[in-house]
């Protein structure tokens, strides 16, 4: 079996998504899951963008030891010497240059010719190449760069030292056929090609990102770009549970190929950065929606209780959509509590363990019955800052329907209790501007979601918002029992967020 290498962007590319912002503490829980989810590479960020980044992609490559770690950079020495500091410590570091090839790109950004951009990506992998062995490059826009101009550019990095030569449709402007022959092109026409991996990285833009990656899969490429749930820039990236599923899935066309994921692992992995990120999976959405095993139509339901595989190509506990009661209770100890989160997929620090577990002893009084979507939603909620800026005390609601929802929350910032009073259109939007006067960000909500972690009325709710406050996009999630009380969590989450920024 032929191995299909699968390069993970979440961390770089999914990020880049407005309000999908991570701090320090959730990038290194979703590369755990990353690793734990068998994947081959993991491009852990842009080092050279900031601080924060370049700290989180040393982070990861301290902490993950399984996956390639891979730091981006523009065809710069700067950029170049930052990802390789940032990935030193990796026990197999690459390093991922990136140059625009397009007319469009080349005359309207770079302002530059073909024969300097190609002496500009020559001179980049072969500065690369002197402090790592595993050097990536990509021809940006690679999809409308002339073909002639493209093979020219590949053949000359892969002779200055790229054993990776990434082909990005860019905009999402491909067409599987179109893609699939530009795939088969690059093998006929470069003549040092079989030194070096194809890979594709494709965008979402028409809706065609997987097709177009697995066309390329047939044409030859042998690693894929791609991201937990799709998430990247615009309408997002290839997505790796879709992919890999195809692949296994449909083995008559895809004979001979396989991935090294673990497919049970699918589903945690799509959840986690889902709650992180705060962006909701769809219901219909391939492979990890709500409703991808789901049967209404008695037609549908009469099939699948006859013979499975009637309306069934996968199975939900193949990619880990298995349901499984949380043995814990109220009387359960820290080392069953944290021995479940290792099990669950978490890997907490101390501070982080004792306040779950606190949050679990709460809701274990509140609720007959306690879940395994109930325990990730609370760890979920206490990834975050180590020691947060702020911290919710209380919060009163005085609201009906004849009088204007009116409300005073009480923060702690810094041991000291800071009290602020507001009205607002509801109860929520009282608490929110309460908020604002206490922190002094004037923030507009761009978004607000609430869904049910578990079923019956004892439910935990779970708030994912994003706010704009002035030109940043930050994202916030909460939960609690009590819903508006889990609004009022997200909002101060986002708060911490831009403490922190």
């Amino acid at each position: 079996m032929e191995k299909i290498i699968i390069f993970d962007t979440t961390l770089r590319d999914g990020e880049q998504a407005p309000g999908a912002s991570l701090n320090h503490k959730e990038k290194l829980e979703v590369a755990w899951a990353l690793e734990n989810l068998g994947v081959d590479v993991i491009e852990a960020g842009f080092p050279i963008s900031s601080k924060g980044d370049f700290a989180a992609v040393q982070a990861i490559a301290r902490s993950i030891k399984l996956p390639v770690i891979c730091g981006l950079a523009r065809a710069i020495k700067k950029d170049i010497d930052e990802a390789v500091a940032a990935t030193k410590p990796a026990r197999r570091p690459r390093i991922h240059v990136f140059l625009a090839t397009s007319k469009i790109h080349m005359q309207y950004k770079l302002k530059k010719a073909e024969d300097e951009i190609i002496r500009l990506a020559v001179e980049s992998v072969s500065y690369a190449k002197k402090f790592c062995p595993d050097i990536e490059f990509s021809p940006e826009d690679a999809s409308r760069t002339e073909k002639d101009f493209l093979f020219q550019v590949i053949e000359a990095v892969i002779k200055a030292g790229a054993t990776t030569v990434n082909i990005p449709d860019t905009v999402g402007y491909t067409e599987p056929e179109e893609y699939g022959r530009l795939i088969q092109a690059i093998k006929n026409n470069v003549v040092n090609i079989d030194k070096a991996v194809i890979s594709v990285h494709c965008h979402n833009d028409l809706g065609l990102a997987v097709a177009n990656s697995l066309s390329a899969i047939k044409n030859g490429a042998r690693q894929v770009e791609c991201t937990i749930n799709g998430i990247g820039e615009r309408a997002g990236n290839a997505s790796l549970e879709e992919i890999v599923m195809s692949i296994d899935t449909r083995q008559d066309i895809y004979s001979g190929l396989k991935t090294g994921i673990h497919k049970k692992n699918i589903y945690k992995a799509s959840r986690l950065v889902s709650k992180l990120t705060g962006f909701v999976v769809a219901p219909n959405k391939a492979i990890v929606g709500g409703n991808a095993f789901r049967h209404e139509s008695g037609i549908h339901q009469d099939g699948v209780l006859k013979e499975r595989s009637t309306y069934e190509i996968i199975r939900g506990e193949d990619v880990g959509f298995v349901v499984e009661g949380m043995v814990l209770g109220k009387h359960s100890g820290r080392h069953a509590f944290n021995e479940r989160l290792l099990k669950l997929g978490f890997h907490l620090n101390k501070y982080q363990v004792d306040k779950a577990f606190g949050r679990f002893k709460d809701l274990s009084d509140k609720k007959k019955d306690i879940f395994d979507d109930d325990l990730r939603a609370i760890v979920e909620d206490e990834i975050r800052l180590a020691k947060p800026v702020w911290k919710l005390d209380s919060f009163e609601i005085n609201s009906g329907t004849k009088i204007k929802p009116k409300a005073q929350v009480i923060l702690i910032k810094g041991g000291k209790n800071i009290s602020g009073v507001s009205s607002g259109d509801g109860p929520v939007d009282a608490c929110f501007k309460a908020i604002d006067k206490i922190t002094g960000y004037k923030a507009k909500l761009e978004d607000f979601r609430l869904e049910a972690v578990t079923s019956g009325k004892d439910a935990l709710g779970q708030v994912s918002l994003r706010l704009k406050v002035k030109d940043s996009i930050i994202s916030g999630r909460g939960s609690s029992t009590d819903i508006i009380e889990a609004a009022v969590k997200a909002y101060i989450d986002a708060a911490n967020k831009l403490e922190n920024k």
